[in-house]
């Protein structure tokens, strides 16, 4: 729902696989966004209804599209191809790592030895802006915003929002700001949780949904 408040009306999206393909049923009323998907879509709804499945309507991660009018399918080199040709305004994806740089890992777990390249790279390299969407720990509780990336590294500077269940933080010129905390959490709390040093000025706010 925090991540849906930041795509500009009119922009071309595409939502990673997860926790990104949230997004899509949380646009502000009023604003219009054309959704991208790999599989070869453009200007899909948000996530179907159950009873309203299509077996070929779909996103990246294979959860079931509601249509829109105005729908357009193709051949997924097609989809490939507006990415690597500068046509995709925003991707939101999800990540194991996000460097203080700016820096996205998120095709890869080293511990687990296995990792898909696939449409991420694209997306990193290829889209105007990436903002990720992800938890702010991993499961043992290490943080995944880090100072530099120990992971193997999808794209380089191309993170400029991350969003997590804890914070909104912007990658600036100056490093990363705080500018959100969620509802209960300090600044302090959220510093702690963060592998790479945080900008706080005096006017983070609460998470407004």
């Amino acid at each position: 729902m925090r991540v849906a408040k930041e795509l500009p009306d009119g922009a071309y999206v595409n939502l990673g696989i997860g926790i990104p393909t949230l997004v899509s049923s949380f646009l502000p009323e009023g604003r219009t966004v054309f959704y991208h998907s790999e599989s070869g879509i453009l200007n899909c709804g948000p996530l179907a209804e159950e009873g309203n499945e299509d077996i070929d309507l779909i996103n990246a991660g294979g959860q079931f599209l509601e249509s829109v009018q105005g729908m357009s399918f193709f051949d997924s080199s097609h989809a490939f191809a507006m990415i690597r040709g500068g046509h995709v305004d925003v991707t939101v994806l999800g990540s194991h790592q996000v460097s203080a740089n700016g820096d996205l890992a998120n095709w890869m777990l080293p511990q687990r030895g296995v990792g898909n390249v696939g449409g991420a790279m694209d997306l990193a390299a290829g889209a105007s802006g990436v903002i990720v969407a992800m938890e702010h720990t991993d499961r043992q509780n290490n943080p995944k915003i880090v100072e530099k990336c120990t992971f193997p590294v999808t794209g380089q500077g191309c993170v400029y929002l991350i969003v997590t269940d804890l914070a909104v933080i912007e990658r600036t010129q100056d490093g990363l700001v705080l500018r959100e905390v969620a509802p209960g959490w300090t600044t302090e709390e959220v510093q702690a949780l963060t592998g790479a040093t945080l900008i706080i000025t005096d006017d983070v706010k609460e998470f407004e949904l």
